[in-house]
């Protein structure tokens, strides 16, 4: 057990290791207790074989930063709260074999003059330590998580939580200047006395202070932390945005500054009539709002880049061996929900060295972005093996739009989406369908298109059994598109073989024959 675990608690039995679904040497889960400003969450991560996934994910909104602005000092009943959390939180952790906990404490606790005797409490109550993070670390660790899926971030991370504002600069994935300002959505309400006129000479006072912000000019602003994120649902429903995905949302920087500038004028009533605005944020959102109005317009940000990856991400990444730090999340993801998933272990390489002539038109394997996301979608091509056949491309085609992996644009949601769609022998008009297919272009749908009809065809090839379409290829040549099947390969000969191998072929702009 590792020693920043609970001891004689956390480590998973034999018992509970099994019902996980893990081998007993197999390494155990890790969890994250996130003690914010505003909420104390938990998140637990499966088995770090590869970069994990969360399986579950719970918060309490303590608001332990209400006050803290005119009091120094915590909120006593978010402190009460708090312990009561951390009670139910450990006994989870436990119950679910978790072998490592870390208890990570921000800015409220770290500013407040009795958050060391907090500190104490927990430790001295469920024996365990807690790591009371600085202001730099608490920004690098939030650049960390964006980094973990968006590697070459180039512009500015802003962190915004209750008690403090995080500010980084990136230069294509480098760290560079950093900031934390005391301009969280709680203690703002309250410096300004709840007044939106005098929160706008606080802001713009406290901003003054940071002065390279003008410096990411024309790059992007990624916003992280929960106001963002609640923020970015509502500019999702005001826009009619057709994905309900908040990771990877991206507008541009005047579009979000109308509609922060809108939120920012709107009670708290009205606001916790919006969809996906939770009534305890409702009265704070405006001066996140405002925080955002003040940013866009000091840093003169391109666009803004919505992340649901940040400080958590970035603690869990330090506690896991380099080559596993390397992987890329999603096919990572991908091939996590695959083995967990699957009837038979998915061949992606050999699948992927079949369809290698199929690729951007065959040079070398395909365009680097193409053949990432054709693998993805060649990991997840059995996810909808268990659905009711007259919905399995729909459920399919959800599972694949909601992946919660890092590591992915909107537009590559949606071409992984249509693959699998198309795999399933989804209709292309399909109402669920239509409303996305405008984030690609022309030529990028009918790559997804094509990658999907051959993935259907690889499937129907060997009825999705490991070690069959190593036997056979396929063949580009003139305008034809060959596949090449055993002289004794009776068994990869049928009507459905040959429809299947013309349709794709015409997706191509080719003719289809088994040779």
């Amino acid at each position: 057990m590792k020693k920043s675990s609970r001891p004689g608690g956390i480590a998973a039995t034999a018992t509970s290791q099994a019902a996980a679904g893990r081998s007993k040497n197999a390494p155990g889960r890790v969890g994250i207790v996130d003690i914010g400003s505003n909420t104390v969450r938990l998140v637990v991560y499966d088995a770090p074989l590869r970069l994990p996934v969360p399986i579950y994910n719970e918060k309490t909104s303590c608001r332990l930063a209400k006050g803290l602005e005119t009091t120094g000092r915590l909120n006593p009943q978010g402190v009460e709260e708090a312990i009561r959390s951390l009670h139910r939180f450990t006994r989870l952790a436990d119950a679910m074999g978790v072998e490592r906990l870390d208890l990570v404490a921000t800015a409220a606790v770290r500013d407040a003059s009795d958050g060391r005797r907090f500190v104490k409490r927990i430790k001295k109550t469920f024996k365990m330590p807690v790591n009371l993070l600085s202001g730099p670390e608490e920004a690098r660790m939030a650049a960390l998580g964006l980094l973990s899926g968006v590697r070459d971030a180039d512009g500015m991370l802003a962190d915004l939580g209750g008690g403090s504002l995080d500010l980084v600069k990136l230069d294509k994935g480098k760290f560079a200047d950093f900031a934390t300002v005391p301009l969280g959505h709680l203690r703002l309400s309250e410096a300004a006395h709840s007044r939106p006129d005098e929160a706008a000479d606080v802001v713009a006072k406290r901003l003054a202070d940071v002065p390279w912000l003008g410096t990411v000019k024309g790059r992007t602003f990624y916003g992280v932390g929960g106001a963002w994120r609640t923020l970015a649902r509502v500019f999702i429903d005001q826009t009619g945005y057709p994905l309900h995905v908040v990771d990877g949302f991206r507008l541009s920087a005047d579009a979000a500054w109308r509609l922060a500038h809108l939120v920012g004028h709107l009670g708290a009533q009205s606001l916790a009539r919006i969809p996906g605005v939770p009534r305890a944020r409702a009265e704070t959102l405006p001066y996140a709002a405002l925080v955002l109005e003040y940013l866009l317009a000091a840093s003169r940000a391109r666009d803004i880049v919505f992340s649901s990856f940040g400080m958590r991400e970035g603690r869990l990444l330090e506690t896991l061996p380099e080559k596993v730090r390397r992987q890329d999340p999603l096919i990572a993801g991908a091939t996590g929900m695959a083995e967990r998933t699957g009837r038979f272990p998915v061949d992606a390489d050999g699948i992927m060295a079949w369809l290698k002539p199929i690729l951007a038109d065959g040079k070398d394997g395909g365009r680097d972005d193409e053949r990432r996301l054709a693998l993805a979608a060649t990991l997840l091509s059995d996810i909808g093996w268990d659905e009711h056949p007259d919905y399995r491309a729909e459920h399919a085609y959800l599972r694949a739009l909601r992946l919660p992996f890092a590591g992915l644009s909107h537009a590559d949601r949606v071409f992984i989406a249509l693959a699998i769609f198309i795999r399933y022998n989804g209709e292309p008009a399909n109402r669920l369908v239509a409303p996305v297919k405008r984030m690609l272009d022309d030529e990028r749908r009918m790559r997804a298109r094509s990658i999907g009809l051959a993935l259907r065809l690889a499937h129907t090839l060997t009825g999705s059994a490991p070690g069959l379409l190593e036997r056979t290829r396929l063949v580009v040549k003139g305008k034809w598109l060959t596949l090449k099947i055993p002289a004794e390969g009776q068994m990869f000969q049928s009507e459905t073989i040959e429809r299947r191998l013309r349709t794709l072929a015409r997706s191509l702009g080719l003719k289809g024959k088994i040779g």
